[in-house]
């Protein structure tokens, strides 16, 4: 029959008779199918052609071959040079037809023997050859490679993993590789093949021609594999796979791979770099997503209050969580205005939620500066007007050192209270011979240096001495012996008791005041004044110097008792 008989002629200007219901019932697919078998015979499937391309897309890759259907290639087919465009022609086989009645094809040629002379050719040439599985022998295989000629497929050769796995093959059509061919029998040939060979060349194809159309900022779906410490290595293609290292995949931290992913986990990533000498490929997810400093550095400035949580404890400081995927640091330095922190841990704990004042932003290097203790405000600034010199403070001991100890007044801030200052009872050496860690002890403010952040403080003034006990026993005007200590121009130390000393004007101090104030005098006063000199003679005007001297007992008059500046004033009695 030729084609113009044929009830299925394609090119008959007018339509042929209507077929059985059978045939209305068949598909475009089919026709075709049948018309190419009647017409090409064997250069139908696994024929060799030449092909040109049509178009390329991302799908499928068609080729006219010079038949009434072009045929289609898979963009990921073994073997596929790269750079293919319209116009380019390719060497490909026929292996199929789709549901559409396109051919499929392949670029991998595999020859069909039809005799010896065809498997010797093969062997020379190490082409790939079809054969069919007809059985299951010991050790293998039975390939049949020719008409009446069968070979010997090595279970280790076949490409099979697990040998329950080989019955799987039984009837299936192969590609394999003549390995050995002696025919000195002609009745029993011995042919041995590969497969395993001609599908690990096959998936070094697939591989290298998967490698070629991966480009660095190319999005890809992957399948993770395994999962290590540092990351995850995640399959892109057929034999490929590309590194996803943890610091890429989240803006979050991510302290194990685990925590976010799963072996077998479907996911899209985007290529990062690849290494076409070392076969490398790095990865990343979070690159799918905004760069969340991108936003935090439009929005964060100096100055502004924030709140986040502890995410991460270091040696010279704690990071803390503004937003998801951007940390901030507080340094030691700015945790507190008072202590002297050794370690972070000092002042806060991992998990916990804090406020925190922006001291510095620079995008460019990714990094926040906070402050701690500028949120909480500085104690110093007022440390004026709360311990004003004269506060007393009733505070508990922190800490002894040679020179005094230190008193916790609150809010961090410390006073301190010299060795000389604690009693007036005794000279002591060390502050532990009266006071001890955590002791409560009350002192008066001395003196108070902003600047240097230092506030001295005082028991030994807030004890009572001699002089207060005396002035609170006595009254003004009363008399009582006393001891001269000393004797000066113009006057003298009186020791009134075990510690308590007065000052007694002498009489030269007594003229001297009075000569002062001649001028103001009428001539009454300064005629009784000269009266009084003349009676009592030179020696009289020279007494009090003469007649006090250090050591003498003598009576003595209260005339002024100071009990703010504790001082005590007398005169002679005698």
């Amino acid at each position: 029959m030729n084609s113009l008989d044929s009830p299925y002629n394609l090119d008959a200007t007018t339509p042929a008779e209507p077929a059985p219901q059978a045939a209305e019932e068949s598909s475009f697919g089919d026709v075709l199918r049948q018309f190419e078998a009647e017409h090409h015979g064997a250069e139908g499937r696994d024929a060799v052609l030449e092909g040109t391309v049509v178009s390329v897309s991302e799908e499928a890759i068609v080729v006219d071959v010079g038949r009434k259907m072009e045929g289609i290639l898979r963009p990921d087919t073994p073997g596929l040079p790269t750079g293919i465009v319209p116009g380019t022609t390719l060497m490909v086989n026929i292996s199929g037809r789709t549901d559409d009645g396109y051919y499929t094809l392949s670029t991998i040629r595999v020859v069909q023997p039809r005799d010896f002379s065809g498997l010797q050719s093969a062997l020379e040439s190490k082409s790939v050859i079809s054969g069919v599985v007809t059985d299951m022998v010991k050790g293998g295989l039975r390939v049949q490679v020719a008409d009446g000629v069968h070979a010997f497929l090595p279970a280790s050769r076949s490409g099979i993993r697990e040998m329950g796995d080989m019955p799987k093959l039984l009837g299936q059509q192969i590609e394999c590789r003549i390995t050995k061919l002696d025919v000195e029998d002609p009745d029993r040939p011995d042919v041995v093949v590969d497969r395993r060979g001609v599908m690990e060349e096959q998936a070094q194809a697939a591989k290298q021609a998967a490698l070629a159309g991966l480009l660095e900022g190319l999005v890809v779906q992957g399948k993770v594999r395994s999962l290590t410490d540092f990351g995850a290595f995640v399959e892109i293609a057929p034999g490929i796979d590309g590194l996803l290292h943890v610091t890429d995949m989240s803006w979050q931290r991510v302290d194990k791979p685990s925590s976010l992913l799963a072996p077998g986990q479907m996911i899209e990533a985007k290529i990062l770099k690849i290494n076409r000498e070392s076969r490398k490929i790095s990865l990343g997810m979070k690159q799918l997503t905004p760069d969340p400093w991108t936003q935090a550095a439009a929005e964060l400035k100096q100055g502004d209050r924030i709140r986040g949580k502890v995410v991460r404890l270091a040696e010279f400081g704690a990071f803390v969580e503004i937003a998801p995927g951007v940390d901030g640091l507080i340094h030691l330095s700015e945790m507190s205005w008072t202590k002297r922190v050794r370690k972070p841990s000092d002042i806060l704990n991992e998990g916990e939620m804090v406020e925190a004042i922006v001291l510095d932003v620079k995008p460019g290097d990714k990094r926040i500066s906070l402050g701690l203790k500028q949120a909480l405000g500085n104690p110093w600034d007022d440390v004026e007007t709360r311990f004003a010199p004269g506060t007393v403070v009733e505070k508990p001991v922190t800490n002894l050192a040679q020179f005094g100890a230190f008193v916790d007044l609150g809010d961090g801030i410390e006073g301190m209270i010299h060795v000389g200052d604690i009693t007036r009872e005794a000279r002591i050496q060390h502050p532990k011979e009266r006071l001890s860690p955590g002791q409560v002890v009350k002192a008066v403010v001395l003196e108070v240096d902003k600047e240097k952040r230092r506030i001295r403080l005082s028991m030994k003034q807030l004890e009572p001495t001699s002089a207060d006990t005396f002035i609170s026993e006595h009254q003004v005007g009363e008399l009582l012996t006393g001891r001269v200590v000393e004797v000066h121009a113009t006057h003298a130390k009186v020791e009134l008791g075990e510690g308590v000393h007065a000052r007694c004007k002498t009489r030269e101090d007594v003229s001297a005041a009075a000569d002062s104030g001649a001028a103001k005098a009428d001539v009454d006063d300064l005629a009784a004044l000269l009266a009084s000199r003349w009676k009592g003679g030179a020696s009289a005007a020279s007494s009090g110097k003469e007649g006090m001297r250090a050591g003498q007992i003598r009576r003595f008059k209260i005339t002024l008792m100071d009990t703010e500046h504790r001082r005590i004033e007398v005169e002679s009695a005698d």
